[in-house]
């Protein structure tokens, strides 16, 4: 794969409306910002009510004939999007690292496999099937048909621009959906290439359209218009609870893919270097702004010094710097308002009784560095381990006995992803099936593919994106009974 050109200028911003790109024209913008060193990246069209009545009308209007193109058309057009975005991953994996910060290796593996979710939507849309059920009487016919449920708004997050947004497109067109699709605002060059390759692939306008605004006037104006039918988001607990109880009054169906704060249980029959090797790297990928990422690392007392001191080796050794810069491991956080909150995470650990083992602050006083940050012991009552730190930050305490670790693991409630490291078949059993969690890996981490479903219980949300699951959400079940 060519390496990037890092001189090359920063994405064109625009909307996407009715198969046409939009620029910032006469409309009101906002600056883009390089979280590595503050300087502007470019401006982003702030979208207007009329924008959004026009995309909603090419959404509705393109519905009418997608829902019944050919399966295979569909998925031809989704497989010439993975072809494009294998190809042009570089250039877009580039802009993802100056708007979003994450290290340039981790934004094109962000790219890449992205593509995959691409191909494995397009072959499964070939599989949407329904049912004939026997009838009681020989004249009758019985069939369950599965059809798309029409436009879609979907709403994707800041920590992987490229990879969200294409899961909610592929999985709107692969049903027959068409759709909005706001993406974020503080790293948005990743949604406007994502519109760029399905534009070239041949999908036809109107299909899937891409809209920037205010957040909470756009989301309002979606998801109370009369032509959305379903709302898809990938954010916050709270926003999402807000935007689930909006969708709610309108009897419109949602999936909600919300903030987590997994735990990790090590248990000292597990292999406690292998571990420690394998959860530091993971902890801190894209500076811990990942909604999966553990926090929360529960290790059994016999074997909790040896982890912590070789889990702070790890972590000490990472090289943080500008996404661009070569070995750089760890990256920027996205803006000042992480940074903020980082600190006073750290803060309250430290005035609640833990110990600050590594990290802590903020590094130099250019761009939205935060220190690979290690608290151990901290107090059951502290923020770090009540709420989701969202950064590079994770909080190290013993346990004796397993079912202590699993009370302390399901006593949030938040349920999206959970960890564990054992070496026992009746512990690996034990917390399969008690940890409250809607993906539990065990002795690795194996949340990644296309055809797994990823999805949350409690307040991380309902629903799922991947897998044969992926479709649930926008196909609605018809039941057709005929006499002959």
């Amino acid at each position: 794969m060519p390496t990037p050109d890092a001189t090359a200028p920063y994405a064109t911003l625009c909307q996407y409306i009715d198969g046409e790109f939009v620029e910032v024209g006469p409309r009101d913008s906002q600056p883009v910002f390089n979280p590595a060193d503050g300087s502007l990246l470019g401006r982003l069209p702030r979208g207007t009510p009329d924008d959004l009545d026009r995309a909603l009308a090419a959404a509705q209007r393109a519905f009418a004939s997608w829902r019944f193109e050919s399966p295979l058309k569909r998925s031809e057009i989704l497989r010439r999007a993975a072809a494009l975005a294998r190809e042009r991953a570089p250039d877009i994996a580039r802009d993802i690292t100056r708007d979003q910060g994450k290290p340039l290796a981790e934004a094109l593996a962000e790219v890449t496999g992205s593509a995959e979710h691409a191909e494995w939507h397009a072959e499964e849309g070939r599989r949407i099937y329904g049912r004939v059920i026997p009838a009681r009487l020989p004249e009758v016919r019985q069939t369950v048909l599965r059809e798309p449920i029409g436009v879609c708004a979907a709403f994707s997050p800041w920590n992987f621009p490229f990879n969200q947004a294409l899961r909610k497109v592929v999985a709107a067109l692969a049903s027959g959906c068409t759709l909005l699709l706001k993406g974020p605002a503080d790293a948005p060059s990743a949604t406007v290439a994502l519109a760029r390759l399905f534009h070239d692939a041949g999908l036809p306008p109107g299909c899937l359209n891409v809209v920037w605004g205010p957040a909470d006037a756009l989301s309002r104006h979606l998801i109370e218009s009369p032509i959305v039918r379903m709302v898809s988001f990938t954010g916050s607990v709270p926003v999402g609870k807000q935007l689930a109880a909006l969708a709610g009054q309108h009897m419109k169906r949602t999936t909600m893919e919300l903030g987590g704060h997994a735990p990790v249980i090590v248990c000292a029959d597990a292999d406690v270097d292998r571990a420690a090797d394998l959860l530091a790297p993971y902890k801190f990928r894209n500076a811990g702004q990942v909604c999966v990422s553990p926090t929360r690392f529960l290790v059994q007392r016999p074997v909790f010094e040896r982890f912590a001191e070789r889990f702070l080796q790890r972590t000490r050794a990472l090289r943080v710097g500008p996404g661009l810069d070569p070995g750089t491991q760890m990256g920027p956080v996205a803006s000042q308002r992480r940074l903020a909150e980082l600190q006073a995470f750290a803060d309250d650990a430290r005035a609640t009784g833990g110990e600050l083992a590594t990290g802590g602050s903020r590094i130099g006083d250019q761009g939205h560095f935060f220190a690979p940050t290690v608290v151990l012991n901290p107090a059951p009552g502290s923020r770090l381990m009540r709420d989701e730190p969202f950064g590079p930050m994770a909080a190290l305490l013993p346990f004796d006995e397993l079912d202590e670790a699993i009370g302390i693991a399901n006593s949030l409630p938040f349920g999206l992803a959970a960890y564990a490291f054992t070496g026992a078949t009746r512990h690996a059993y034990r917390l399969a099936s008690l940890l409250e969690a809607g993906m539990v890996n065990i002795n690795h981490f194996g949340m990644a593919p296309s055809e797994i479903p990823f999805g949350g219980i409690k307040d991380s949300g309902m629903g799922s994106e991947g897998g044969t699951e992926t479709f649930d959400a926008y196909l609605v079940t018809k039941f057709v009974t005929q006499m002959n």
